[in-house]
């Protein structure tokens, strides 16, 4: 039983935001051997999707949901992980799924975006996302752009 938790940073207690970084940092930087700045400015002004095991002891799975900065831009959601205890019991669908809801409900008017390795075009697409451009290394995995774009009236 996952108890899933939304929170802006704000909202997050320090165990939290430990919980948060330890996890990005297991998967991103030691697990796909990718040395990259994690603390990037961008957390304060996010909102955070956090899905705890038992007791709210265990990180099984986060995300966040980057807000637009102008209301041309797009909403990204990003740093999307299910923690090595915890894959293969598909909590990366339940928290897409939750995340693309999240983003519609607070930006309704906005595009949503993410920057999803290269061979999750499929898992991404199965809520929408459509690849654009050409796949690009990225901390040397390939990835590519891939939106979920709103229907509305083009000026």
């Amino acid at each position: 039983m996952i108890d899933w938790q939304w929170s802006e940073f704000k909202e997050l207690s320090g165990q939290d935001v430990y919980s948060i970084l330890k996890a990005r940092q297991d998967v991103f930087i030691v697990e796909q051997n990718c040395p990259y700045h994690d603390a990037d400015g961008v957390d304060q002004s996010s909102w955070h999707l956090m899905g705890w095991g038992k007791e709210k002891q265990d990180l099984a799975a986060y995300l966040r949901i980057i807000p637009p900065s102008s209301a041309e831009d797009t909403v990204a959601i990003g740093r999307v992980i299910t923690t090595e205890s915890f894959r293969g019991a598909g909590l990366g669908k339940d928290l897409m799924k939750r995340a693309v809801e999240k983003s519609l409900e607070l930006f309704p008017d906005h595009d949503l975006y993410l920057s999803g390795q290269a061979h999750l075009q499929a898992f991404y697409g199965a809520y929408g996302f459509r690849p654009e451009g050409d796949i690009y290394e990225e901390d040397g995995i390939p990835h590519i752009a891939m939106y979920l774009r709103q229907s509305r009236e083009t000026a």
